[in-house]
């Protein structure tokens, strides 16, 4: 039992760091400033393979140079896509784009106003899993399977915790038995006492009379 319990207990911490990571990579970066995108067509391959997780850093429009990949706002449908600069119109505030594995330029400039940033690094696969867990059934099955997973965690305290109490409840229930029968002999004890003293007191009573009667009778024959 203890060596399961040693086992399990192993199991368990291993999932919990794998649930902690895929929510420190999915939430916690944004709270380091990243936006995360995942990669949904191969037109940056290698560099970004599709099913990747790409952390994008908010970046100004003079910092990014020829050659950097950035992320934009493609259209008014506000799709965004990731490609890589290949010319910079300064004066008309705009980026030319190509993706790696494209042959020709994107057909439409990207003005400084649609950028979003630029590409720190990557996950490959974990935006799969990103999109899994944003969409229905992904997002019931996710929620149920944390909840299961931090029961099971703490289950085998909650049990230990049950055992233990039913033990104090089994060990406090022999001695307040115990406490009360000695409470019954103690008071049969005091009731024999009381008895015993009046049957004492009765007896000395009869003998005192009796003495009284023998006393009188004599006085009564020398008269």
């Amino acid at each position: 039992m203890e060596k399961l319990k040693k086992v399990w207990n192993v199991i368990s911490t291993i999932l919990v760091v794998i649930v902690v990571a895929i929510a420190v990579f999915l939430v916690g970066s944004r709270i380091a400033g990243f936006r995360v995108f995942t990669v949904l067509t191969p037109s940056m391959e290698p560099a970004y393979k599709v099913g990747s997780l790409i952390y994008v850093k908010k970046t100004a429009p003079d910092k990014i140079k020829v050659g950097d990949p950035i992320t934009f706002v493609l259209n008014e449908d506000l799709v965004v896509a990731t490609h890589r600069v290949v010319r910079i119109d300064a004066e008309n505030k705009h980026f030319y784009t190509k993706g790696d594995a494209n042959n020709v330029e994107d057909q439409d400039p990207v003005h400084f106003n649609n950028l979003i940033g630029r590409p720190v690094f990557s996950i490959p696969y974990l935006g799969y899993v990103s999109n899994w867990i944003q969409h229905s059934p992904g997002i019931y099955i996710t929620v149920a399977a944390g909840v299961l997973l931090l029961v099971a965690v703490f289950l085998p305290d909650i049990i230990k915790g049950i055992r233990r109490g039913d033990q104090n409840e089994r060990k406090e229930v022999p001695d307040s038995g115990k406490s009360a029968q000695e409470e019954e002999l103690a008071k049969m004890r005091k009731e024999l006492e009381e008895a015993k003293a009046q049957l004492a007191a009765a007896k000395q009573a009869q003998e005192e009379n009796a003495r009284d009667l023998t006393e009188e009778d004599k006085k009564a024959d020398d008269t």
